[in-house]
C-alpha cells in the first residue's frame, strides 16, 4: 500500500494514535471525540448530544459511542447542584482516559484559572465544578427517598388533598310550632336524566341516546331529538338487545365524510338495522310413559313398562327368542339334504332328449 500525506497547514485537530487506534473505540466514538476536541471554548459550551446530532450520530449509534468513550475513560459525567439548587450534568470529554478522580482534579483546576483570569467567576467555572468561594449549597446533596415518616391519611388529606372534606353543615334552626312550609324540590337540569313518567324500556333507550355524546361528538343529542328517537331505541331493547350493544350498533362504521345530521343518521339506523322479534320458543313435547304390565312370560307374576306394544319383559323375551331358534335349528337339522344343481334342474324341465 502506498501512502500519501500533506500536513495542513492550519484548521487541524492533533489526535493521538492511542486514540485513532484504540481497539475498544468504535470509528462514530472516535470521530465524535476529535470533532469535540478540535472546537472552541464558546462552541464546545453544549451537550454532547448536539454535537453528535451535527455529525449525523443520533439514536442508538450515539448511545453506544457514549457508552464507550465512559467506558474506557474519555467521558465523564456528573449531577453537579448550582448556588441556586439547580441540579445540572457537567460532562468533560478528554483526548486521554482519565480516572473519575483525574477527572475530578482537572474540573478543579480549571476552575480556579478561570476565577483568578476572570472578574465572573460563575462564568469562568469549568462544567462539573463548583465555585470554592460560595461553599457548598444550602439545599444540601441529592440523597434517596426515606421510606416512612410520612402522615397518616387524614392528616394529609386536610393539607394537601386536591378533594377536601365537605364542611359540616350548621344544625338547621327548629321551626316554630305549627305547620312547617314544604320545602320547594329542586328543578332538574334539563336533558340530564330522562323523564321518570316513560316506561321503562323507554327511559332506558333515551337514555342510550343521549350517551352517545361521550362516544362520538358527531352523534350530540338534545334533549327533545333523544325524546323522539327513544321509541325506536326503545324497540331494539324489547327485542333482547342490550344497551350496551345498542350503543356500539349506533356508533360504529360511522360515515367517511361525518355525520351531516345526528338525528336523520340515527333514525335510519334505528329503522333499517332493527333486528328480528325472537320468536317464541315451542317448547318440547313431553315424553309419554307406558303404564306397567303384568308380564306373560313364565313363572312369577311380574310387572314391567312396555316400549312398543311387546307382552313379554326383556329377560322373558330372550328366553323365548333362543328357544324359537333353537326350534328352527331342529327343524332344519331333520329336513333331507338339498339335491345338486343338475338334478333339480332335470326335474324341472324334464329328460333331456337325445340328438339325431
Amino acid at each position: 500500500m502506498l501512502r500519501h500525506a500533506i500536513a495542513p497547514p492550519r484548521r487541524y485537530t492533533k489526535a493521538s494514535h492511542d486514540v485513532v487506534r484504540h481497539p475498544r473505540l468504535t470509528s462514530d466514538a472516535k470521530i465524535l471525540l476529535l470533532y469535540v476536541q478540535g472546537l472552541t471554548a464558546e462552541s464546545a459550551d453544549r451537550p454532547l448530544s448536539e454535537h453528535a446530532r451535527k455529525l449525523g450520530i443520533t439514536g442508538r449509534a450515539y448511545q453506544k459511542a457514549k457508552e464507550l468513550l465512559a467506558v474506557n475513560g474519555f467521558l465523564h459525567e456528573r449531577r453537579e447542584q448550582g448556588v441556586r439548587g439547580l441540579w445540572a450534568t457537567a460532562q468533560l470529554l478528554s483526548n486521554v482516559s482519565l480516572t473519575p478522580a483525574e477527572a475530578a482534579t482537572v474540573c478543579l483546576g480549571r476552575a480556579s484559572e478561570s476565577l483568578e483570569a476572570s472578574e465572573a467567576p460563575e462564568t469562568a467555572m469549568c462544567p462539573g465544578a463548583r465555585d470554592p468561594a460560595v461553599g457548598e449549597p444550602a439545599i444540601g446533596e441529592p440523597v434517596d427517598r426515606v421510606v416512612g415518616g410520612q402522615l397518616p391519611v387524614d392528616e394529609e388529606r386536610e393539607k394537601n388533598s386536591p378533594h377536601p372534606p365537605s364542611e359540616a353543615k350548621p344544625d338547621p334552626v327548629p321551626a316554630p310550632e305549627g305547620k312547617p312550609d314544604p320545602a320547594p324540590d329542586p328543578a332538574p337540569e334539563p336533558g340530564s336524566a330522562p323523564d321518570a313518567s316513560l316506561p321503562p324500556d323507554v327511559a332506558e333507550g333515551e337514555r342510550v341516546l343521549l350517551s352517545l355524546r361521550h362516544v362520538c361528538r358527531e352523534l350530540y343529542l338534545g334533549a327533545k331529538e333523544a325524546r323522539t328517537l327513544a321509541a325506536l331505541a326503545a324497540e331494539w331493547l324489547r327485542r333482547g338487545i342490550t344497551a350496551a350493544q345498542l350503543r356500539r350498533v349506533l356508533t360504529s362504521e360511522l360515515p367517511d365524510g361525518g355525520v351531516r345530521s345526528a338525528v336523520g343518521f340515527l333514525r335510519y339506523r334505528l329503522v333499517h338495522k332493527l333486528p328480528e322479534e325472537p320468536r317464541p320458543e315451542v317448547p318440547a313435547p313431553k315424553p309419554v310413559v307406558a303404564a306397567m304390565i303384568p308380564c306373560a312370560g313364565p313363572g312369577e307374576e311380574h310387572l314391567f313398562r312396555p316400549v312398543r306394544g311387546e307382552e313379554l319383559c326383556g329377560p322373558c323375551g330372550r328366553v323365548e327368542a333362543r328357544r324359537f331358534w333353537l326350534r328352527q335349528r331342529e327343524l332344519a337339522e331333520g329336513q333331507p339334504a338339498p339335491l345338486p344343481w343338475r338334478e333339480r334342474f332335470a326335474a324341472v324341465n324334464g329328460p333331456r332328449a337325445e340328438p339325431c
